[in-house]
C-alpha cells in the first residue's frame, strides 16, 4: 500500500482530537490528493459522507489489548479503535463539505494533521447502515440515549 494523499487537519497533537469526529462537527479538515488521483474524486461531491482509510503514522507500538477512552478495563484491540493496531489502519466517516481541485474538504474530523490517506470510499446508507446493532462494551456508556462526558 502507498498513500494517495494526506489529511490537513486542525489537530496538531493527539490530545486535541475528539474521541470520534461526530462529537465535534464544526472542525474542518481536507484531504490533499496526489495529482495522479484527482480524477478519482469525480462524482464524490454528490455524496454527503465518505469513509476515509488512513495510516496511524505516529503510532509507535502494537498492542493486542488496550484501554479505550471510555473505560478503565482493557479490551481486545479488535474490539476498540486504538491506533496501536497490528497494521495501524484507521477509519473515519466524515461529512463532505466541498471538493476543489485536488482537495476534499470535510467536517466531523478525528484525525491528526499530516496523516497519510490510503483510500476514500463513499458512505452509502443502503450498504453501510445496519439494523439491530449491538455495540458490545460501548452500549452501556450510551444507555437510554445518554452521551457520556467525552472530554479528555
Amino acid at each position: 500500500m502507498h498513500p494517495i494523499g494526506k489529511i490537513c487537519s486542525p489537530y496538531k497533537q493527539s490530545k486535541d482530537i475528539p474521541i470520534q469526529g461526530i462529537f465535534n462537527g464544526e472542525a474542518e479538515a481536507w484531504i490533499e490528493l496526489k495529482e495522479k488521483y484527482v480524477s478519482g474524486l469525480k462524482d464524490l461531491n454528490k455524496f454527503s459522507h465518505a469513509i476515509i482509510l488512513y495510516y496511524f503514522h505516529k503510532s509507535q507500538s502494537e498492542e493486542v489489548q488496550g484501554r479505550p477512552f471510555l473505560e478503565q478495563n482493557k479490551h481486545g484491540i479488535f474490539a476498540i479503535r486504538s491506533p496501536h493496531r497490528p497494521n495501524h489502519i484507521g477509519l473515519s466517516i466524515v461529512k463532505i463539505g466541498r471538493i476543489e481541485a485536488n482537495k476534499m474538504y470535510f467536517t466531523e474530523v478525528d484525525v491528526l494533521d499530516q496523516t497519510p490517506v490510503l483510500d476514500i470510499k463513499p458512505y452509502v446508507k443502503y450498504f453501510d447502515t445496519r439494523e439491530n446493532v449491538k455495540c458490545g462494551w460501548v452500549d452501556k456508556h450510551f444507555k437510554d440515549g445518554n452521551i457520556p462526558d467525552l472530554t479528555v
